[in-house]
């Protein structure tokens, strides 16, 4: 058999030399191709970056670019930095605008001449985009978009960019304000073209303040070269779990769903959220919130303008509209002091259908003072600072209780004894058989560093007219307000009985004008503990003295 063999080949020797010719020709194309990648990568590199700046207008480096033919066209690349338009400042302050770790796509090898050939995705590591502050733009080339390269040699076309681990920095112009930073575990952009047409993007990010995950999917683009911040942008998003505590002095978790369009600088947003467990993080109850908003919101630094807001807190619904800006730190100058900077809040609010034991229970824990059907109108400001909101809380406004009842049986006890005794019925108010009445609050106020001040507050019941002015403590409760009670009733009606009788001589002392009694009092005490009681000091300064200069008390 072996002999046979060894005939085979010595009469077809030259199956031999092809195969080896085959083989060395084989290994030569291999050798050729090889050398022609090694050549062409350079080549490929150049030409990447070449568009890149032509697209940017701006300076461009990439560290490693490497293709293969294995299987395909296949090219990574690694360390790749755009810096900012030359005309744009801060271009030359050594930091780029575009950081990409690594990239990579696959082409099948289907070249026709004259037509592009397709990457179905393009996939990216390690994105970081800095965008910066708005400012002035001259354009040399009368247009924001990109510069066209001409025909090339060689013509791609791109399906999707898949992005993971990318962050997003908005610039401030603000001094002394940190930038706002979007971590975006994962992106998707389709319809990528070098046309300059928007790009549909799918994408989910870290929200910073208040901090959470947003799903968002829309269009982008084109991107404005010269300024990125004028980049066109719209869809809609779903805000999930967002943490109200990263704002300092209020706690709750918040979701909220809504569409926005504009630019990535200057955004209309339409949404509502929904917050189960609003609260003040120093103390009070939580109570659901809902919010249906129109917004313009600037990206670079979180600045809100509100246009107008919808909500429902408990029982209660209001509208706001105003401003919650940012304001950077300043030193004492000009005989005005320090502020440490932060979130300005300013909004005029009006509660049109309100209940004043929702705001009570937000502010304070456990059972609130009083109940009531609540109108109001105010401006709200909260100053930057570091001290808790209800601290920096300031308002100035009117409002009107109506059908108020106290919580406190002691002292919704004294009312009802008021009225009744103001009204001539002192029976009813001694057996305590009367329904628990219910009485009008209405008085501008103001509030200040955790006080609520009252001038002017006028209490009615049946029967009574309660003149009020004073204070409320908001945090611990403090009660402490003076005033008069003008009944309608005399001192004998009040009193009834044989004692009736006896004062009907003082009648005329505490009687004014159309009212019977008019009689100062006093309400101190804690929320907790409220006391009432008659300002008998006061009351003999208001008796008239007999010609014998004895007082009628």
């Amino acid at each position: 058999m072996a002999d046979a063999q060894g005939r085979f080949w010595r009469r077809h020797r030259w199956l031999l030399w092809t195969a080896g010719a085959v083989l060395a020709l084989l290994i030569a194309a291999a050798v050729m191709v090889s050398m022609a990648l090694h050549r062409a990568e350079p080549y490929l590199r150049a030409r990447l970056v070449t568009e890149l700046e032509q697209r940017f207008h701006a300076h461009v480096e990439l560290d490693s670019f490497h293709v293969s033919l294995v299987n395909g066209l296949w090219a990574e690349g690694k360390g790749l930095r755009i810096w900012p338009p030359a005309n744009m400042p801060g271009a030359n302050s050594g930091a780029p605008m575009i950081r990409l770790n690594e990239f990579r796509f696959h082409a099948p090898l289907h070249y026709q001449p004259g037509a592009p050939i397709h990457i179905s995705a393009v996939e990216l590591q390690g994105l970081d985009v800095d965008v910066p502050p708005k400012f002035p733009i001259s354009h040399p080339s009368g247009s924001g978009g990109s510069a066209h390269s001409g025909s090339a040699l060689l013509r791609f076309t791109v399906g999707a960019i898949v992005c993971k681990d990318a962050r997003l920095t908005l610039e401030t112009n603000k001094p002394g304000k940190a930038p706002l930073v979007f971590v975006i575990a994962h992106l998707k952009l389709t319809g990528v073209n070098a046309d300059q047409r928007p790009m549909a993007f799918d994408a989910q990010l870290t929200n910073p303040r208040p901090k959470g995950t947003i799903y968002a999917h829309g269009n982008f683009g084109p991107w404005f070269v010269d300024d990125p911040g004028q980049s066109p942008i719209n869809g809609s998003y779903r805000f999930e779990h967002a943490d109200l505590a990263t704002f300092r002095g209020i706690a709750g978790i918040l979701s909220s769903t809504g569409t926005y369009q504009g630019t990535l600088r200057d955004m209309t947003v339409d949404g509502e959220t929904d917050t189960p467990d609003f609260r003040l993080s120093t103390g009070g109850d939580a109570l659901h919130l809902r919010t249906q908003f129109h917004a313009l919101v600037d990206g670079t630094n979180g600045d809100t303008w509100l246009r107008p807001v919808n909500a429902t807190l408990g029982g209660s619904h209001l509208t706001a509209q105003g401003k919650i800006v940012h304001v950077a730190a300043q030193g004492a100058q000009n005989g005005q002091p320090a502020h440490p900077g932060g979130h300005d809040i300013a909004l005029l609010v009006n509660v049109d259908r309100g209940r004043i034991e929702d705001f009570l229970r937000l502010a304070t824990q456990g059972k609130p003072l009083l109940t009531g059907a609540l109108t109001m109108r105010t401006s709200l400001a909260v100053p930057p600072g570091k001290a808790p909101v209800p601290d920096r809380l300031q308002l100035n406004g009117h409002f009107l209780l109506d059908e108020v009842q106290f919580t406190s049986s002691n002292l919704q006890n004294r009312i009802d004894d008021l009225s009744m005794r103001g009204q001539g019925e002192p029976k009813e108010a001694k057996d305590n058989t009367a329904a628990d009445v219910r009485s009008t609050m209405e008085s501008d106020f103001q509030m200040a560093n955790g006080v609520v001040t009252l001038p002017n507050l006028k209490y009615t019941v049946p029967g009574a007219e309660i003149d009020l002015k004073g204070t409320y403590g908001v945090a611990d409760g403090a009660i402490n307000f003076a005033g008069v009670a003008k009944m309608d009733a005399t001192i004998s009606q009040m009193v009834g009985g044989w004692k009736g009788l006896l004062l009907t001589p003082l009648d005329h002392f505490f009687k004014h004008g159309a009212a019977g009694t008019v009689v100062p009092i006093e309400i101190g005490g804690t929320r907790k503990d409220p006391q009432f009681k008659v300002d008998f000091g006061r009351l003999k300064k208001t008796v008239p003295q007999s010609p014998g200069g004895s007082s009628g008390g």
